[in-house]
């Protein structure tokens, strides 16, 4: 299914009108309309609450174009088993095992390859066989490489603080403080913006995750603030309701 038909089924479903809907994710009737027509998509951040409101992942509203699979563990995400955030939001980072009430649950390699040893063998698959897969696959997974790189959960929060840091230090007029950072798949905010020869481009890499947020501008108006970043830079750009019309503030090498 198109994310205009999962919308308008999943809207059916909980009894909303288009007016109900709108009003739940701070939108117009006619944003709404225009989701329902495959005119336009939900930004990043409308996404996030329509996920929030109708308790399915981002990933379904878009129409499933990503097999997850959870970056800790290797296991294949579904709706019922994505873990997520305390405010209820899903991180389709992780499965529920994995990632709890804000918390990774493992830090140690070796103690969950033993757990899912556990649960994988059976006549089909020996515990010598589980073991030697899950070492082999593992170490590919994001969150043993961001591990490994950053030493552990403790300096991965002390990366993310000086990412924050960054950001509030370029003191970018009309941008609000940047207190918190969230896990963002690439694909759900890699703009397309426009170059003064006409031609367009994009920076992010759609199947990368990054860390980022949106935040309303100061002085108000119809324009929101958009940041990400990695270990290699910091994006800001600003854009209309839907991702629409961005541009390009600020792509700065850390």
């Amino acid at each position: 299914m198109e994310t205009k038909d999962i919308i308008l089924e999943l809207r059916t479903k909980k009894g909303l009108s288009q007016d109900e809907l709108a009003e739940k994710v701070f939108v117009t009737r006619q944003a709404v309309s225009r989701w329902e027509n495959g005119e336009t998509t939900p930004n990043a951040e409308t996404l996030k609450l329509l996920s929030k409101l109708f308790d399915v992942s981002i990933n379904t509203l878009l129409g499933s174009p990503r097999q997850l699979i959870c970056q800790c563990c290797g296991m294949p995400l579904e709706d019922n088993n994505i873990s997520k955030e305390t405010d209820g939001v899903f991180n389709e980072e992780y499965c529920k095992w994995c990632y709890a009430d804000g918390e990774y649950m493992y830090h140690d390699m070796d103690e969950l390859i033993e757990v899912c040893v556990q649960n994988m063998a059976s006549e089909h698959f020996t515990s010598e066989q589980a073991r030697a897969y899950m070492k082999d696959m593992l170490p590919k997974l994001d969150y043993w490489k961001k591990y490994k790189n950053l030493d552990g959960a403790e300096k991965f929060d002390e990366f993310k603080q000086q990412l924050i840091n960054e950001f509030n230090d370029l003191h970018i007029e009309g941008m609000p403080k940047v207190e918190k950072l969230n896990a963002l798949v690439g694909g759900y905010i890699n703009l397309e913006y426009r170059l003064p020869n006409g031609k367009t481009v994009k920076f992010l890499d759609d199947n990368a995750t990054y860390l980022g947020n949106q935040l309303e501008c100061k002085f108000g108006g119809d324009r929101c603030f958009g940041i990400a970043a990695n270990m290699d830079f910091l994006l800001v750009c600003t854009y209309e309701e839907n991702g629409e019309n961005p541009e390009l503030v600020v792509y700065k090498k850390r």
